[in-house]
């Protein structure tokens, strides 16, 4: 059974963040959480199937990509956590709620996947930006903040796939 929002149980902090208030936070963050691991494993799904005449230079950096992913996934869930939540993270549970569409398993060449990587990270930024506003207008500066760190490299990241799709 996955923990809704309203079913979930608040831990106690010392936090000054009303409970109402952190509740809605927590559950922005844990939709935030499953899709960047979905986004990482997607990413990773690239690495490692990658092919054609980039192979080194893709497999390269979309390790590096993950890697960046890996520490959001760690910062957003120790978000959650710190703010007395349960952080949603398993597999099944990121499977289940992630905002992304799935990774075609037949992509092969760099471009594919480029692309494919491209329309996920742009959905992803979105998803990120608005969850800036969500959480500012909520009165959490700390967690705006961190959602705007992961949207500046986000966006960077969308930039380097981007540079490859230009003609």
């Amino acid at each position: 059974m996955v923990a809704t929002p309203a079913k979930q149980k608040l831990y106690d902090t010392r936090i000054d963040i009303a409970e109402d208030i952190r509740l809605k936070v927590i559950n922005t963050l844990n939709q935030t959480l499953a899709a960047t691991l979905d986004l990482k494993t997607q990413t990773k799904q690239a690495h490692w199937n990658v092919k054609g005449t980039d192979f080194y230079q893709l497999h390269e950096l979309f390790d590096e990509m993950a890697g960046e992913l890996e520490e959001y996934v760690d910062m957003v869930a120790e978000r959650v956590t710190a703010l007395g939540g349960t952080a949603l993270g398993t597999a099944r549970i990121a499977a289940a709620e992630s905002i992304l569409p799935e990774y075609l398993l037949d992509v092969v060449g760099g471009i594919e996947h480029i692309t494919a990587l491209a329309d996920r990270y742009s959905v992803y930024g979105k998803h990120v930006r608005e969850a800036i506003d969500i959480t500012d207008d909520l009165g959490d500066a700390d967690t705006a903040d961190m959602y705007t760190e992961i949207s500046r490299t986000i966006d960077k990241r969308l930039w380097f796939l981007e540079a490859h799709l230009v003609k």
